[in-house]
């Protein structure tokens, strides 16, 4: 169920010196407001360090022409707790405190906004101090007289571009409209090549370059005959809805159609608060991998590599806010399942056991559209088969397998196969020496395409070399090798232009001597100078098995798949969170039973994580509660 806020009126998107930016033409009948419980769901304190980033375009202010960028207003008493207010070449702080003389206004003057032309002002608040900086500018800091210590925003709603009058209207371009918690954004934006555009969270749609030659006015209206800002579930977007906005209250932001897809307009930084308990999900059997994916116009599925072959492997849709059991697929032993596409056909390859005419197979599986199923599309010989990667390079199409052993032999080749147009068929395009080979991560940097194998065991000792491989000439050659402790995952990431790979290390065999399970699992940076990855952090891990990399917001995090720590399979599997200087720091413990395998994914109800258990039918989905 949804409902309309404000009643109806009109969004302009306007092109002005060659950018966009939106307006709220006069003709609108109530200002863009929301309810701050929508935002401010856990806690209803204003945060006391945070950054309001805003990119404008203002025409010149008359004399004592007050405008509202953005305000916070309390509901029945119109008492303003918190505004940002531009008047001739000068921004305002306002805020309110309770109690008698409460009101503060902080004015930075000679600010120079109101010139016709594109500025981008970061106003960063600590407490009883802020700074203004505008177009990456020198910083001008004041402080607060009476800044609340704890504001509430209890009973209050937030007001885009007014203070919810008519009087104070904003009459220039928005562009960006970003609230960032308990941080100085100006390091995000700053230093920048055109510091006036800057960006932090610029909708997509005022990205795209105009179909229109620049000019002042309109490039084309949004909602000429009703525009409802609508709340709730998240409507469709096609032509007919262009130009609707919504507003939506679990990703906190403010969304515009634009014909095709919704776009974010304005929207407040997210930032991980908490993790709870969302879903028990049961399995067909012990679950070793799960594989997270979308269907156009069928929607999100997960793949579930249940060990049983009695009872196969599940698909799960999305169903009603909850994974719902869809398809049952017949497999043999399925270690992993990996979801690609080719030519705008969707396939799910499974690592498995099928034992045909005398050999191991693996199955490919494509989805048949009228059927909406997936169906048996083509066998590959492989040798306990682990893991699936796919990857495209240079418009051509690759699968990759990760052959475990063959009889008791570990030191085998993996093999590459490569699509061929003309059959459709998958065919062997390289072999690769592995040993007991467990996962495969496809990545690039730059104009560079890599592989990089887990090598688990080989026959004697799980303390050897596993391989990236760059692509070179047509094929892939050896490019570093890096000693691991029965790797079972490799997880590439980037951080501010920066690579990394996380190795998840599973136990110590030694030739002689009792397996160690609680041992460190290693993250590695690419370095530019020596063009090899290096040591750069060691985490204590329990027999890892899987690295899953996530962001919420800004911030960036790691989940590891704690297993078994030689004694017990119900272990804590930890969530760390990258904090720079420091490297990943443990942030949550999340219970989990003989965890094999995690996956992040997002829905219109939030964000999640999904955990799979080896040893249990229970697998467990966990929702991101953020603020």
């Amino acid at each position: 169920m949804s409902k309309a806020l404000p009643p109806p009126g009109h969004v302009r998107m306007v092109q002005s010196k060659g950018s966009r930016g939106l307006r709220l033409a006069s003709a609108v009948a109530a200002p863009l407001n929301f309810p701050a419980s929508q935002i401010f769901t856990n806690c209803y304190y204003f945060p006391s360090e945070f950054s309001l980033v805003a990119t404008v375009k203002i025409q010149t202010l008359r004399q004592k022409t007050n405008e509202y960028i953005f305000s916070v207003v309390r509901e029945g008493s119109d008492s303003l707790l918190l505004g940002l207010r531009v008047s001739e070449n000068r921004l305002h702080f306002l805020t309110t405190s309770p109690g008698p003389g409460g009101r503060s206004r902080m004015t930075f003057k000679d600010v120079g906004l109101d010139n016709n032309r594109w500025h981008t002002v970061v106003l960063a608040v600590t407490g009883p101090y802020a700074t203004l900086t505008v177009d990456c500018g020198l910083p001008l800091d004041k402080q607060v007289q009476s800044f609340p210590s704890h504001l509430s925003t209890r009973g209050s709603r937030f007001f885009v571009g007014s203070r919810g009058r008519w009087r104070g209207r904003f009459s220039g371009l928005l562009r960006q409209l970003v609230l960032l918690p308990g941080s100085d954004a100006t390091p995000r934006l700053c230093p920048s090549p055109d510091p006036a555009l800057t960006e932090l969270s610029i909708p997509q749609v005022l990205k795209t370059t105009p179909f229109q030659p620049d000019q002042q006015g309109p490039v084309y209206t949004y909602g000429e005959e009703t525009n409802l800002v609508t709340v709730g579930d998240r409507p469709p977007c096609s032509r007919p809805e262009q130009g609707q906005l919504w507003f939506n209250a679990q990703g906190k932001g403010l969304f515009i159609c634009d014909g095709l897809t919704v776009s974010p307009v304005c929207a407040g930084k997210q930032r991980l608060d908490y993790v709870e308990d969302y879903q028990d999900l049961y399995t067909r059997s012990e679950t070793l991998d799960v594989e997270v994916f979308s269907i156009p116009s069928e929607g999100l599925f997960m793949a579930a590599a249940n060990k049983d072959s009695r009872s196969g492997s599940g698909i799960y849709r999305w169903t009603n806010a909850s994974f719902q059991l869809y398809q049952n697929i017949s497999t043999q032993e399925a270690r992993s399942w990996k979801h690609f596409t080719i030519d705008n056909k969707i396939f799910l390859v499974v690592a498995a056991n099928f034992r045909e005419a005398g050999s191991e197979r693996s199955v490919i599986y494509q989805w048949h559209r009228r059927r909406r199923r997936f169906v048996r599309y083509q066998t590959l010989e492989t040798h306990t088969a682990q893991d699936w990667e796919a990857f495209r390079i240079h418009n051509h199409s690759f699968l990759v397998v990760a052959n475990h052993r063959r009889d008791s032999n570990h030191n085998i080749h993996s093999v590459i196969y490569r699509w061929n147009p003309d059959t459709k068929l998958f065919e062997v395009n390289q072999t690769l020496l592995t040993s007991g080979a467990y996962d495969w991560e496809f990545f690039t940097v730059g104009p560079y395409h890599f592989l990089v194998v887990a090598n688990t065991f080989d026959g004697r000792t799980t303390i050897i070399s596993s391989t990236i491989y760059v692509w070179l000439d047509g094929s892939f050659q050896t490019f570093q090798s890096i000693q691991t402790v029965g790797a079972t995952d490799w997880e590439p990431f980037q951080i501010d232009g920066r690579f990394f790979l996380a190795v998840a290390n599973s136990q110590k065999i030694p030739d002689r001597g009792t397996s160690v399970y609680s041992i460190n699992s290693t993250v590695y940076e690419l370095n530019a100078l020596t063009q090899t990855f290096i040591r750069f952090q060691d985490i204590l891990t329990h027999s890892a098995l899987d690295w899953e990399f996530f962001t919420i917001g800004d911030e960036k995090f790691l989940v590891v798949a704690n297993s078994h720590d030689g004694g017990s399979y119900s272990l804590n599997s930890v969530v760390y969170r990258w904090q720079g200087y420091e490297g990943f720091v443990p942030v949550h413990s999340l219970p989990t039973f003989g965890c094999r395998d995690w996956e992040d994914f997002s829905t219109d109800e939030g964000s999640f994580l999904i955990y799979s258990s080896a040893k249990s039918r229970l697998s467990k989905v966990f929702k991101l509660r953020n603020y």
